[in-house]
């Protein structure tokens, strides 16, 4: 069985193929029962978790265990918030294959997530990209993004201008070709945006939804709370929402989960998921003035998908 590090997992993967292997594969079959997340101390609103996330579909097995403990970083510098592994078994004969580092794959696939459903979702000529978020993660969303619309423009958006600039620096690096640059004024940068992809820990809204303009495709991952939200009412009633799963997203996202609690929007208002999608059960965008959000949570196949990619790359 390969031990696979978050090295090697980030020279293992890109965007094109990942993107590829996660269309193909939620497109088919697969198993996913809703994962499981089990709060370590239930008298504190955010409190330590662990959580248990299982798949499987003609290729492999997979379960992701991540642990978040959020007072590690203040307890010592060196101590990350969360932690997570992927176990990675042979769908043919049950032999496990792999260890993989999960965090690693959680950023690759969650990007990866977001790109594919705006391949399905934002406009083709979609060429101003804003990004909500300077963590971990948000120069993945940008890269992502990039890789399936002609992206010319990036605006990151974010509370510390130190992290901003090093969220530019990190794009630039890699995307030399597109300008990059931060974001001054928010309404106007709503506005002029083709695709708004954010991935917060904001509890509100960040932005007026007022400010979106026709033809805009939206994108939220940073939420798992159903008690917060990334994006308002006025958004959500004015477009046309698609999901990644709605057995998580209808457990977890508040941004759906807080406007049915008001009675202005139901679980069947969800036009479908991203499986639907995939295999042309649903049909995505269609129109040019439509506006689009996608919420995600994460997918357990999605974390398969990843692994898996890296394994095969590396056995």
């Amino acid at each position: 069985m390969l031990v696979i590090n978050a090295e090697s997992v980030h020279q293992s993967l890109n965007f094109p193929d990942l993107i590829h292997a996660l269309d193909e594969t939620f497109s088919r079959p697969a198993g996913m029962p809703q994962r499981q997340v089990f709060s370590l101390d239930k008298s504190a609103s955010h409190s330590d978790a662990f959580a248990v996330l299982p798949s499987w579909n003609e290729k492999a097995i997979a379960v992701k265990a991540f642990t978040y403990f959020p007072g590690n970083p203040k307890k010592d510098s060196n101590l990350a918030s969360l932690y997570s592994k992927i176990l990675v078994f042979s769908r043919e004969t049950g032999e496990p294959q792999a260890l993989v580092d999960g965090t690693s794959v959680t950023f690759w696939r969650t990007a990866a997530i977001s790109a594919l459903g705006s391949r399905y979702l934002s406009r083709k000529d979609s060429s101003k990209l804003l990004v909500f978020g300077t963590g971990n993660l948000a120069s993945f969303m940008a890269l992502a993004h990039a890789s399936v619309r002609p992206i010319t423009q990036v605006t990151v958006c974010g509370r510390s201008e130190e992290k901003v600039r090093k969220t530019i620096e990190l794009i630039r690096n890699k995307r030399a070709d597109i300008e990059v640059m931060l974001c001054t004024d928010l309404e106007k940068s709503v506005r002029e945006a083709d695709i708004i992809s954010c991935a917060t820990a904001s509890p509100t809204p960040l932005f007026d939804g007022d400010w979106v303009q026709a033809g805009t495709h939206t994108d939220f991952v940073g939420n798992h709370n159903h008690d917060r939200r990334e994006f308002d009412n006025k958004l959500i009633l004015k477009s046309s929402v698609f999901v990644d799963s709605k057995i998580n997203v209808f457990a977890e996202a508040g941004e759906l989960l807080l406007p049915i609690k008001e009675g202005v929007f139901a679980f069947d208002d969800v036009k479908g998921e991203l499986g639907q999608l995939c295999s042309a059960q649903i049909n995505g965008r269609t129109s040019e003035n439509e506006i689009t959000i996608f919420k995600t949570v994460g997918t357990a196949l999605a974390d398969l998908v990843g692994a898996q990619l890296v394994f095969s790359k590396l056995s």
